[in-house]
């Protein structure tokens, strides 16, 4: 006979294995709601408070969430996908004018809001710098930083550098860049997408960022580094993504050198 795992666990981690369990097996499906903290002290013979602790070690885990006033529901796992290679098509947005974030929102069936906290002159970070070309040492980019919303909930938070010289002046200093976005701006000031780098890496998230993410506790972030090399070969973009884990996935579609 094999031995039960939660056997000899405090009683807190045995109840967090019942209902993990429940969930790995289907029983509590994405978006159920959970038994109160009161029908679980009573069901598994515990304290209310270690009921209370057993849901604190699930949303550790990212399988439970609390909804303030609601209760606690497993989480649901639709994640919104971001098309690496798709994301940039210059046909895609002279066609619909819609920049890339609000095109897959679309295709996902979303309403996309976009919230921009900030734009202004400043010396970039040393990564950023290093990618773009631009001086670490001074004024040397604009910096564009946004909140990116999904139907309200907050999905992923961007910030864009672009070389000073190439962003002054145009509309790329205000909030509504126009059609296209800054990469319709960037292509009239003769700058063409044709490769893309992106350096992905997962993380846990600084304060902020859980803050303005609304993250879960335990659940990280998937970091983005993203360049844009024009048909020179050369980069006048920098973006840094940081999405939130659970609900975001990445799909590139690429070439295979020969």
């Amino acid at each position: 006979m094999s031995q039960d795992p939660a056997q000899g666990q405090l009683p807190s981690r045995r109840i967090a294995h019942a209902v993990r369990a429940l969930i790995t097996a289907g029983e509590l499906a994405p978006g159920d709601k959970l038994p109160s903290e009161r029908e679980l002290a009573q069901r598994f013979g515990a304290a209310r408070n270690t009921a209370r602790e057993a849901i604190r070690l699930l949303a550790e885990e990212g399988l439970v969430t609390a909804r303030h006033g609601r209760g606690v529901f497993v989480r649901e796992k639709q994640r919104m996908v971001r098309w690496g290679s798709e994301r940039y098509s210059r046909r895609t947005y002279r066609e619909t004018g819609l920049t890339p974030f609000r095109l897959e929102m679309a295709r996902q069936g979303k309403t996309p809001r976009v919230e921009v906290t900030s734009i202004e002159q400043v010396t970039p970070p040393f990564d950023v710098a290093e990618r773009l070309k631009a001086s670490p040492e001074e004024l040397s980019t604009l910096r564009r930083c946004n909140i990116y919303y999904a139907d309200d909930e907050p999905l992923q938070v961007v910030t864009t550098y672009i070389r000073w010289a190439d962003a002054e002046g145009t509309p790329l200093l205000q909030p509504e860049t126009g059609p296209g976005g800054i990469y319709g701006r960037l292509e009239e000031r003769g700058y063409t997408m044709t490769t893309g780098r992106d350096e992905i890496i997962a993380r846990m998230a600084s304060h902020t960022e859980a803050h303005t993410l609304q993250l879960p506790p335990g659940v990280p972030v998937l970091d983005v580094l993203h360049t844009s090399l024009d048909q020179r070969g050369e980069p006048f973009e920098v973006s840094r993504f940081v999405h939130r884990a659970d609900r975001a996935g990445l799909v590139y579609t690429f070439s295979i050198e020969h």
